[in-house]
């Protein structure tokens, strides 16, 4: 089968691809029954991501743990069809993102009771925050220093990476201003698409103090679309432990453990990170009055989805309606917090990596790890975090904010070893990411005094996903 036909069109050109792909319809079949069993929505994603971790080093072994998996024509060829399912998934679920906070954002501005204060809701989400990557970017540098990251390692002086353009904090923050909506639409920014709705919303609520029965109709047609695109949110949702098998599977199964190793103290550096930084979150809940068994096992499919898809917008749709259907948050509050962290201070992209990394470039290049080095980094890494976008793919451009604004930028080229296994520390950034802002969500909600407690307790929702199945 060496016919541009199946090399090139079909892509199955070897035997092993067609074992590879019949093997996912197996595991598939094996998922589908666990559904039609009434199995859990947790326990299922659990067995996707144990079936996806195991299907991806099956592959790595029958190519004989190849330092570059991707010179292997049927790893390629797997793979690719792999992202068919896995990515075919995300890509479904990113096309409700846009809809789903113009319409969350809007329905609960009109229905909002009077005296309601979006101000407040504005005032404690930036605070909350601030104060959440801070505290994430301090502890990247801690880690950082105890782990020497960078110490003893040879220099590079050569990479084929480029930095990314940085633009100043002033350019990024008018880049978050709708003038535009379409535009903002179309490139993902939540926080303008999330700006634009809320303006909508206000001037709606206004009118129907004075022409309800102008109004009503949009009211009436707002409160549908609410209802009609979390169903559909939902029909898509129910298919995630499959897509999980595929993601899961793809991302191990394409990167060679040589490359993996060769970086291994900052992998192990960086999941250490993630661990320290999700107890404080939880520590953060229990000072709220929040306990954490209940937030661990009702999150833990949003927990899933974003270790292996990489993608805090992806994962969206799912934390929205995690917050607000299972945790007891208001739904205005979780699409405002949500949304607004799939672009602003995440904790693991943009807070903890970049920390990180800069430890690692100064080691490199002996230059002390001072005060004012600390101070400078905090500031920029925080101040950077704002506007690096929720997808597969931020860490270059976080790399490049880090680095620009602490004056490293010549040294880009040393953290390519680093970006070249930038999946298998994604998969953790993109985890931290998204239990920050369901942190951050709750937090909010609580101080405004919306927060259903009852709902919170209900261990009765766990499962609420399937359920409707």
């Amino acid at each position: 089968m060496d016919s541009v036909f199946f090399t090139q069109f079909l892509m199955i050109s070897q035997i092993e691809t067609i074992i590879f792909i019949a093997l996912l319809f197996v595991l598939f079949s094996v998922m589908n029954k666990l559904q039609k069993k009434g199995l859990s929505f947790s326990v299922r994603m659990l067995t996707s991501t144990v079936l996806g971790l195991a299907l991806g080093i099956l592959i790595q072994l029958v190519s004989g743990f190849n330092s570059d998996p991707t010179s292997i024509t049927f790893v390629v060829e797997t793979t690719k069809w792999y992202t068919l399912f896995g990515n075919g998934f995300i890509y479904l679920i990113r096309m409700l993102v846009i809809p789903l906070i113009m319409v969350s954002i809007v329905h609960v501005i009109i229905n909002m009771q009077d005296g309601a204060n979006i101000g407040d809701l504005v005032k404690h989400t930036l605070a909350i925050t601030i104060i959440m990557v801070s505290i994430s970017v301090v502890v990247g540098l801690g880690i950082g220093i105890t782990f020497n990251l960078g110490g003893g390692a040879n220099q590079v002086t050569e990479g084929t990476r480029e930095i990314s353009t940085v633009s100043s904090v002033v350019d990024t923050l008018l880049g978050l201003i709708p003038s535009n909506p379409v535009v903002s639409m179309y490139n993902t920014n939540i926080i303008a698409v999330v700006i634009f709705a809320a303006f909508f919303g206000v001037g709606a609520k206004r009118m129907s103090k004075k022409h309800m029965d102008i109004v009503k109709p949009f009211f009436d047609l707002k409160n549908a679309l609410h209802k009609i695109i979390m169903s559909v949110a939902m029909s898509i949702i129910r298919w995630m432990p499959f897509a999980v098998i595929a993601l899961l599977a793809n991302t191990i199964a394409s990167r060679g453990l040589a490359s993996i190793l060769e970086v291994g103290r900052f992998i192990v550096a960086i999941y250490v990170g993630v661990i320290i930084i999700f107890l404080i979150q939880i520590i953060a809940l229990m000072i709220f009055g929040l306990s954490p068994k209940e937030y661990i096992k009702k999150a833990m499919p949003v927990m899933v989805l974003a270790f292996t898809s990489r993608s805090s917008v992806g994962c969206l749709p799912l934390t929205i309606e995690t917050l607000s259907t299972k945790l007891g948050v208001n739904n205005g509050t979780a699409s405002f917090v949500a949304g607004f962290g799939t672009t602003a201070g995440m904790q693991g992209c943009a807070g903890l990596f970049p920390a990180l990394l800069l430890v690692h470039v100064a080691n490199l290049e002996g230059i002390p790890l001072d005060f004012n080095f600390i101070a400078t980094s905090i500031i920029v890494v925080v101040l950077g975090s704002f506007g690096i976008a929720g997808i597969p793919g931020t860490a270059t451009m976080a790399a490049s904010v880090a680095l620009s604004g602490t004056g490293l930028a010549h040294l880009f080229s040393s953290i390519s070893p680093i970006l070249a296994i930038d999946p298998i520390v994604d998969m953790g950034r993109t985890l931290l990411n998204v239990t920050g802002a369901m942190t951050n969500a709750l937090i909010v909600d609580k101080k405004l005094g919306q927060l259903d407690i009852e709902m919170y307790k209900d261990m009765s929702l766990t499962n609420v996903i399937s359920s409707d199945e």
